[in-house]
């Protein structure tokens, strides 16, 4: 069975409402009409230290987060946008990934190669771009693999205050990029199961 996990890199505590946990959500739902079972992690109710090791002592939340990230074959990355920039609990996430370049399965491959990665970002301010090449080089760095068309955004007109919770329906085109970045790593997740990259 594939299994993914959404990571979602709001700054808000929950129960506070989310975009980034709607959208992530959302694709979520797209990938279990592939087979794919999925949960979602809200990052900021955790207490993630800074660092860019696998576990930074005492109260790091990080190595319970990691474990489930290591257990599941797709990443769901999702993030508000602010000033521009994904979330400073993003940047945290891809820190704390950072440690996983020096972990090798008994092949030689770093242990991240195989697992798919997908990226879901709200705002009602330009960025969604911005962060797209910024998560997938850095996940793809680590060891992560993007599919086609791998990221999903959703922008609110500039300068107002309309979120993607407040939306009464799903705009057509988001419901169409989420359905194809879920068919696409529930695909790629699929063939790399089968078909593992090569040992070094």
């Amino acid at each position: 069975m594939t299994t993914a996990i959404a990571l979602n890199c709001t700054l808000k505590p929950s129960p506070a409402v989310s975009s980034s946990e709607k959208l992530g959500g959302e694709v979520l739902a797209a990938l279990s009409a592939h087979g794919v079972t999925g949960s979602t992690l809200r990052v900021v109710d955790f207490d993630v230290k800074p660092g860019v090791e696998k576990d930074m002592g005492a109260g790091d939340a990080w190595p319970e987060i990691r474990r489930r990230v290591l257990e599941a074959d797709i990443l769901v990355l999702c993030t508000p946008t602010w000033m521009g920039q994904a979330s400073s609990v993003a940047q945290r996430v891809l820190e704390r990934l950072d440690a996983e370049l020096s972990e090798t399965d008994d092949e030689g491959r770093p242990i991240l190669f195989g697992k798919v990665a997908v990226a879901a970002i709200v705002g009602n301010e330009d960025g969604a771009h911005r962060i797209t090449a910024d998560f997938f080089q850095a996940l793809n760095d680590v060891g992560f693999t993007v599919p086609a068309q791998g990221a999903v955004y959703w922008n609110g007109e500039a300068m107002h205050t309309t979120d993607y919770v407040d939306l009464d329906e799903v705009p057509e085109k988001v419901a169409s990029t989420t359905a194809t970045l879920a068919r696409n790593a529930a695909h790629l997740a699929a063939l790399l199961a089968r078909a593992p990259y090569p040992g070094s």
